[in-house]
């Protein structure tokens, strides 16, 4: 194992001391962790916040077995240790990686196929709010839903993360994108980044705007976050032979639908959790990411919406800022 010989004993982490409200996001001293078989260890500069490290504080998202109980999905930083079998990276190599926790730390120990090169430009703060929305974006509209260039996309939550990635990488692709939003600056920041459309869903109804602006034919693929009675809604607005992609329940997992729609038009409504799936399946996302979107990337045709950037010992403050709800795009820690 390669490793270079600054690394501390300890560092800084934010740990979650309870379940709870932002507050229990407490800064303690850790352990720097060890890379095992075929991982690298990464100086974490900055660290993106996402909904799932939310849940996982309320005490609604336990870790998977084996990993950290540090929140945090998605780094970026320097390798500066290398586990035996590892043979991709090297020390001093820049990355942004896929965590399957343990992000909010000075130090992180993740699978080698699970990093990707930074993006030719981009700072660290950029960088690390590219894996997890990337990852999600590009299995679950793509992969899973299938969207093709001439396609009518639906999306939801048009200005979160997930939302402002899906809304430039599906329109670089040459699919039309509809984006759901909760006010009219969202909306406005949707359409700057590429959605022929932006519904305010508190003041339009997007059954009858999707209709309209698609003549009656609907969306091909929708990527919903929300849940609870937006699945009846997206079983109506959907296009014959339409696809459904479940990421997220926010507005409650249990729903009543019409499934002699469903089966009328032939719909196929899928869903899919990324952390818990393996870190081979997560290997294959990262190659296909960096095969065909990593181009776009480098040339900046598409790239990360930031929101605010906070340091990492006011990780609690993210955490305020996102569920308050009026981010427009990625939340990021300045790790240092």
């Amino acid at each position: 194992m390669a490793i270079d010989s600054s690394i501390p004993a300890k560092m800084t982490a934010v740990a979650i001391s309870s379940p709870g409200g932002p507050r229990v996001l407490k800064a303690e001293r850790r352990d720097v962790p060890q890379p095992g078989q075929n991982e690298v260890l990464v100086r974490v500069r900055a660290a993106g916040v996402n909904r799932p490290d939310v849940q996982q504080r309320k005490g609604a998202y336990p870790p998977p077995p084996g990993a950290s109980d540090l929140p945090g999905l998605e780094v970026s930083g320097e390798v500066v240790a290398v586990g035996e079998g590892a043979v991709r990276w090297r020390p001093g190599d820049a990355v942004c990686a896929l965590t399957n926790g343990g992000g909010y730390a000075e130090y992180v120990a993740v699978h080698e196929s699970n990093a990707l090169p930074i993006p030719h430009g981009f700072t660290f703060t950029e960088a690390a709010a590219i894996p997890e929305t990337f990852f999600t974006v590009w299995h679950n509209v793509f992969q899973r839903g299938g969207l093709k260039a001439g396609e009518v996309l639906l999306l939801h939550g048009g200005s979160s993360g997930i939302g402002t990635t899906a809304i430039q990488l599906a329109s670089a692709l040459g699919a039309t994108v509809i984006a759901t939003a909760g006010s009219g600056e969202k909306c406005e920041a949707c359409v700057k980044l590429g959605a022929a459309r932006a519904i305010n869903y508190k003041t339009e109804d997007f059954v009858t705007a999707v209709k309209e602006m698609t003549d009656g034919q609907g969306a091909n693929v929708i990527l919903d976050m929300v849940g609870g009675d937006y699945v009846a809604r997206n079983y109506h607005v959907a296009a014959v032979e339409g696809r459904i992609v479940q990421i997220a329940t926010q507005a409650g997992a249990v729903a009543s639908a019409d499934f002699s729609r469903l089966m009328m038009k032939r719909l196929t409504h899928t869903g899919s959790t990324l952390r818990p799936r393996t870190i081979e399946f997560k290997g294959q996302i990262a190659a296909a990411l960096e095969a065909q979107v990593w181009p776009l990337l480098a040339s900046r045709r598409v790239a990360p919406v930031m929101d605010m950037i906070f340091p990492l010992a006011d990780a609690w403050r993210a955490h305020e800022r996102m569920e308050e709800g009026d981010h427009i795009g990625k939340i990021v820690l300045d790790v240092g």
